[in-house]
């Protein structure tokens, strides 16, 4: 009998630990539930993209092909440089001291449009970044949810046999004996079984500024992103192959691999809408596709880095 009565101690004590955990495992959901990583000001960008119409820009500004690739004019006229650098190629002509004060003044002028370019790279990455973060650590909280439920049912279901073991030996009767085994046997049977939930908890995780809704209906409805950064997303001539704009490769992907080829599922989840109930592998989703966005971001910084060489180029 105090062998029954030390086994109960210990899993109430054991059960309030576990509960303890539970309580400040929420507490942290509630403060990672409401985003932190949009800005503070809200910039109502211009709603004018750049013009789509690429081969008609290149053959409209051929005369450039000599100093620059196809991409860098591309970029140039997203960023309204072309008449700048026009008139740099007519000063370059000219080599009096007026004409070079001239081609710098000019420069700087392009300089300036490229750094407002790059700072609104460098911060819808970081938006990205900071969002991925966000999910990766709720996702690791439900995660913990879902092992500390499943941790306590296996610890029942130990406890349960063991109780029940201890009982059958107490009691003499052997009518009695035998119900005690098969009830605790079938007790700690039921407590394994529950821990098969392949979907787990779910938790509620809010993001009305859904930074990949856009990206997945391959439309532009908010003010999530600049313009310049859209166009560079859309346009196909900034992709590998040219055959898809940067974000229809990337939504390509995200249904293969993390709907499994299923467009209703994909257009129905949760990860696209203003947020809802998520659960551990809805949340690893998203964190997966904002890394991916993050980076698909970060490498548009090539496409300009080729461009300020080539300007430097044109003005050595």
């Amino acid at each position: 009998m105090k062998k029954l009565i030390c086994i109960l101690t210990a899993l109430c004590v054991l059960t309030s630990c576990i509960s303890r955990k539970n309580q400040a495992i929420r507490q942290n959901i509630l403060t990672l539930r409401d985003s932190y990583c949009k800005a503070p000001f809200k910039y109502n960008y211009s709603d004018k993209i750049p013009s789509y119409n690429s081969d008609s820009i290149i053959a409209a500004n051929r005369e450039l092909t000599d100093n620059f690739s196809d991409q860098s004019i591309l970029i140039l006229n997203a960023l309204d440089n072309l008449d700048e650098v026009h008139e740099i190629m007519e000063l370059k002509k000219d080599t009096s001291l007026a004409s070079q004060v001239k081609v710098l003044q000019l420069k700087s002028r392009i300089n300036s449009k490229i750094t407002i370019a790059l700072t609104e790279l460098d911060a819808v990455a970081a938006e990205f970044d900071c969002e991925g973060e966000r999910v990766a650590q709720i996702g690791n909280y439900v995660d913990n949810l879902n092992d500390s439920r499943n941790n306590r049912l296996i610890l029942y279901s130990i406890v349960t046999g063991a109780a029940a073991s201890i009982a059958g030996g107490i009691v003499k009767d052997d009518a009695w004996s035998s119900a005690i085994d098969i009830g605790g046997g079938a007790l700690g049977a039921g407590f394994g079984l529950a821990t098969f939930n392949p979907k787990g908890k779910k938790v509620e995780f809010i993001h009305q500024r859904n930074l990949l809704r856009d990206i997945w209906k391959e439309k532009l409805e908010s003010l999530n992103f600049p313009p310049f950064i859209w166009y560079m997303y859309t346009e196909k001539k900034f992709s590998n192959k040219e055959k898809h704009s940067i974000i229809s490769s990337m939504k390509q992907r995200w249904l293969h691999y993390q709907f499994d080829d299923d467009q209703n599922a994909a257009d129905r989840s949760v990860i696209f809408s203003d947020g809802g109930y998520y659960r551990s592998g809805d949340l690893h989703n998203r964190a997966a596709m904002l890394n991916q966005m993050q980076s698909a971001t970060r490498t548009i910084n090539q496409n300009i880095n080729y461009l300020l060489l080539d300007l430097d180029k044109l003005i050595l």
